[in-house]
């Protein structure tokens, strides 16, 4: 069934040397993640919608159906949790959630039992009395996500909500947080740099380069065919666009035998441990083969990643025995190749 949308935006900022100009469309129930290098407008998006940035002539927000661009941030009906959760010091976890609820009207009494509601559903009706010093970085998450959602909002707005949480701590209220948002029947916009925030929290991408949209659709869509630098170093992929000649892509003087079957323009995409490398040049066909030049070695979880300089700049994930195998360093020539099974090409 189809969901009604929630939030419908044309979402226009004018800076010197730098216009945003983004429509954005969310579904009631909805988590919609930003995407994008840095500068390229996402905060400014994040802003835009909570009132907090105005908007240029032809920007308009609608939130189920009615126009908020001309309120005043106080009166639009939005939740937002900052990156630092920005909790009132001198408050406890019960008076700062009853703070927005407070401002919306209700007595002393009524916004403390809403309050007390929401610490119970983030789990932490234990810690009500809690100054915020006295909370973990887990516990502040969730203590500002109770906030944003006491006042009832239509349009919740997290900003980089994990990333100042330690790995370990991560991993949880990660799991948690989206327990919190599939029970949230409004729209959510989620700003991150983290692929993995966006990939386990939210139901579709938006990628914003430049202040403009590049790719949008699910983690799995965006994942398995990214269409800029951007969107490839992001899900780990290596990306080339070349002119496609049948089960043959042509990039760079270096022909790429693929699954699949294309004319024109496509792009080529295939993940760095799918890279073999060779001291010599290998026998077979010459197809999926370069020679290159290693610029560059590091640690990459519990592989090595080299970086690759030639006719195409690659990534190739390798094993630390394979690194002292065939003495691979800066300098050193190298072939590399790519099986056609692992090499996927799509219309660019």
């Amino acid at each position: 069934m189809t969901r009604p949308t929630a939030l419908d935006a044309r979402l226009i900022v004018a800076r010197p040397g730098f216009t945003l100009d983004l429509d954005l469309q969310v579904a009631a129930g909805e988590v919609v993640a930003l995407l994008g290098p840095n500068g390229a407008g996402k905060t400014t998006a994040l802003r835009a919608l909570a009132g907090l940035t105005p908007l240029a002539e032809g920007g308009r927000i609608r939130l189920d159906g009615h126009p908020t661009h001309t309120l005043p941030a106080e009166r639009r009906p939005v939740g937002m949790v900052f990156q630092d959760y920005l909790l009132f010091p001198h408050l406890s976890a019960l008076d700062n959630v009853a703070f927005g609820p407070r401002c919306q009207g209700a007595g002393r009494a009524e916004a403390r039992r809403t309050a007390a509601t929401w610490l119970e559903r983030v789990g932490l009706a234990e810690h009500a009395s809690a100054k915020p010093r006295h909370l973990s970085g887990g516990q502040a998450q969730r203590v500002a996500l109770a906030r944003a959602l006491a006042v009832r909002p239509r349009l919740l707005l997290l900003d980089e909500p994990l990333a100042a949480l330690d790995a370990h701590t991560r991993l949880e209220i990660r799991s948690q947080l989206r327990r919190h948002l599939a029970d949230f029947d409004g729209a959510t916009v989620l700003v991150t740099h983290d692929p993995l925030d966006a990939m386990v929290l939210a139901d579709r991408l938006v990628v914003i380069e430049n202040g403009s949209v590049v790719q949008q659709g699910t983690p799995g869509e965006v994942g398995r065919r990214p269409r800029t630098d951007y969107v490839a170093r992001l899900v780990g992929l290596n990306l080339y666009r070349g002119h496609a000649d049948g089960p043959r892509v042509t990039v760079e003087g270096v022909q790429f035998s693929v699954a699949e079957r294309l004319d024109g323009p496509a792009f080529v995409a295939f993940a760095p441990s799918a890279v073999a490398l060779y001291r010599s040049r290998p026998d077979g066909s010459p197809r999926n083969l370069w020679e290159a030049v290693i610029d560059g070695v590091e640690r990459h979880g519990d592989n090595i990643r080299i970086h690759l300089d030639g006719p195409i700049s690659a990534f190739a994930d390798v094993t630390p025995a394979a690194v002292a195998d065939l003495d691979l360093a800066p300098g050193r020539r190298v072939w590399a190749s790519v099986k056609a099974t692992e090499t996927h090409a799509y219309p660019a």
